[in-house]
């Protein structure tokens, strides 16, 4: 039988809609009737997500119906820009009912990674400080709300007054503008003197040093992103020894199923309950249908959202 899938190519990034063979199952996959999927700015990133080689299906989350059983699922899913497509048994997630297939589409990488940041490595606990760099991105977003979520007191940087006021109703305790390395001064006057707990580095290198100034005693610095495309930067060594620090990454890349599962299990132990209670509810910034799917990705790639771009299959 054949679907419809977007292909994407790594060369130009360029979105062809094509009539493809649909995905039979291995033995510890399903086949997912896909009905909506979050757009990631990994994707489309020269030497992000995206292999490069012949153009293949597009997309890498979604949510949907697994044929036969007609369960609902959400988790990390290849080639989700397609009417079908394989989910490893592993990386399902159920989907609670007052989520729609939107929100559901809008949770898996970015809530898993801000998991793996913010619980499994980043410990942080109620009333702690938190400082999260680029917080009107899509993991930005999801940092906030999980760390809100968690008890935490949230600083976040964003080179955009106006993605900062639509941030603020969404407990953002400090909304900072900018895009340099110049928040220390305003983030110890915040956390009175003290510095914050964890900080997340979605900027990248240019901004690495800064983050560690910010930190306090036995504060964590996470890694998740360079959108600025900084790869090094100078480390004070003597803040790292004397304020006993922790320095993490946070990444899919080189982890396999298993590892993977880790976060997966933890995220449906600690996070799912606060999605299906409504205390966390992924931020949509805009939902496109399936044939619009090249304006969404336009969108994404002109950062003029705030939150998740979902298109609906």
């Amino acid at each position: 039988m054949d679907m419809r899938a977007y292909f994407l190519q790594a060369s130009d990034m360029s979105l062809e809609l094509r009539e493809a063979p649909q995905p039979k199952p291995g033995p510890e996959q399903m086949l997912v009737r896909v009905r909506a999927a979050g757009l990631n700015r990994g994707e489309f990133l020269k030497h992000g997500l995206t292999k490069p080689g012949a153009a293949k299906i597009g997309g890498t989350e979604g949510a949907g119906e697994v044929e036969g059983t007609g369960e609902r699922v959400m988790g990390r899913l290849p080639s989700s820009f397609a009417e079908y497509a394989l989910m490893d048994k592993a990386d399902a997630v159920p989907v609670p009912a007052n989520m729609s297939w939107e929100e559901a589409a809008a949770t898996p990488l970015t809530f898993m990674v801000v998991y793996d940041m913010l619980v499994q490595q980043g410990n942080l606990k109620k009333d702690e400080w938190l400082l999260v760099t680029g917080v009107s991105s899509g993991v930005g977003v999801a940092a906030l709300l999980a760390g809100k979520a968690l008890g935490a007191r949230v600083i976040g940087t964003s080179g955009s007054e106006e993605k900062l006021k639509r941030l603020s109703p969404l407990g953002l305790d400090v909304a900072l503008r900018t895009r340099r390395p110049d928040f220390h001064d305003q983030v110890m006057k915040a956390t009175g003197g003290k510095g914050v707990s964890l900080a997340v580095n979605n900027v990248g290198g240019s901004v690495f040093a800064e983050c560690i100034k910010c930190l306090g005693y036995e504060g964590r610095l996470a890694t998740v992103g360079y959108l600025d495309g900084v790869m090094k930067a100078e480390m004070d060594i003597e803040a790292l020894h004397s304020k006993r620090l922790k320095l993490f990454g946070v990444s899919n890349k080189m982890r396999n199923g298993a590892q993977r599962g880790v976060t997966v299990e933890g995220f449906k132990r600690d996070f799912l309950p606060l999605f299906a209670s409504g205390k966390l509810k992924p931020v949509i910034d805009r939902v496109y249908d399936f044939k619009d799917l090249p304006q969404a990705k336009d969108r994404m790639q002109a950062d003029a959202h705030v939150g998740k771009i979902v298109v609906k299959i």
